[in-house]
């Protein structure tokens, strides 16, 4: 049996609501320690930031988005709403403001790992009553994505205009926040989907690599606090989905890591696109974790994502990924 990845229906709108940054970003045999100077191999400049990295994606991925936040009026901003408007994105509704654009420093090891500054610059000055103006773009929208790197009352604010509108939300808890998040954000969320570091912070324990039995207990941590479904990213070992009655593991097909920047906004990306194609969460999380590996296999963050044809593609090439219940 073959992965098909096909829409089972009308596909609906999605909007990203976050981030833009520019990543510059520096290659070197491994990630400096504290004090330490050491010789890097390359480095390269590429448009990226959390909800422009979803929102391009989800567009390379063939869903029908839209792009509402906040650039500097500089050339990296520039850069950054042609570049998302090449992919196919709408960004009728992207806007530029005096001064700088936010940009991302990024550390990449010869193993793939890597090590991340971000300084917001014009994404701060997106704030609530900016994303009541723009609630307009959200007319229609079936899906909208979230993360953290805007200020936390603009994030809350785009929660409660979306469910206004209709839509199911996703969060993407990223950065992990220094304080928990308020109750009211996990009340109006649909899927939260945190990677091991931030599920661990937002449920209150120690920072670990979790096997999926861990990620199980911590995900019922998250959903005790009031999120109703919950997707662990667990990078190789796939994810793992809990919802009301039971848990799913969804295995990550074996790839050589090059770069693992941005590999969890293409995670969310593939979700959407899956979910707004009317594929069950399961199928979304299928398609969700093809995408992500591939994109790892490949150096940079907008310039690693895959189309949806090359995810095909490579889905059917290594034949079908069970599924196991935790």
């Amino acid at each position: 049996m073959r992965e098909e990845f096909v829409s089972k229906g009308k596909i609906v709108k999605i909007v990203v609501i976050g981030s833009l940054n520019m990543d510059v970003v520096a290659v070197a045999p491994r990630i400096p320690v504290t004090g330490e100077t050491i010789l890097g191999q390359k480095y390269f400049t590429e448009p990226g930031g959390k909800g422009a990295n979803q929102a391009y994606a989800i567009a390379r991925l063939g869903g029908d988005v839209s792009m509402l936040g906040r650039v500097g009026d500089d050339d990296f901003g520039r850069a950054m709403i042609k570049n998302l408007a090449d992919s196919g994105c709408d960004v009728s509704d992207l806007k530029s403001v005096p001064g700088a654009s936010g940009v991302a420093l990024i550390f990449v090891s010869e193993t793939g790992q890597n090590s991340i500054i971000v300084v917001p610059g014009a994404n701060k000055s997106y704030l609530a009553q900016d994303v009541r103006a723009d609630a307009a773009s959200l007319d229609g929208a079936g899906l909208v994505l979230l993360q953290l790197e805007n200020p936390l009352e603009t994030v809350l604010e785009a929660a409660r205009q979306a469910r206004r509108h209709g839509a199911r939300v996703i969060l993407d808890p990223a950065p992990a926040p220094a304080l928990p998040l308020p109750e009211e954000m996990f009340g109006m969320v649909d899927v939260v989907t945190p990677n091991e570091t931030e599920a661990a912070i937002l449920a209150g324990l120690p920072r670990s690599r979790l096997n999926p039995e861990e990620a199980k207990t911590v995900a019922r941590k998250l959903q005790a606090m009031g999120a109703a479904t919950v997707i662990m990213k667990l990078g190789d070992q796939g994810c793992l989905l809990v919802e009301s009655g039971k848990a799913t593991l969804i295995p990550a097909p074996k790839v050589n890591a090059i770069d693992t920047t941005a590999a969890g906004d293409v995670y969310n990306a593939g979700l959407a696109v899956g979910l707004a194609e009317g594929n069950s969460m399961v199928d979304a999380c299928r398609f969700a974790v093809y995408a992500s590996a591939l994109s790892v296999t490949r150096l940079g963050t907008q310039i690693a994502v895959p189309s949806r044809a090359e995810v095909k593609e490579f889905a059917s090439a290594l034949g079908p990924n069970p599924i196991h219940e935790i």
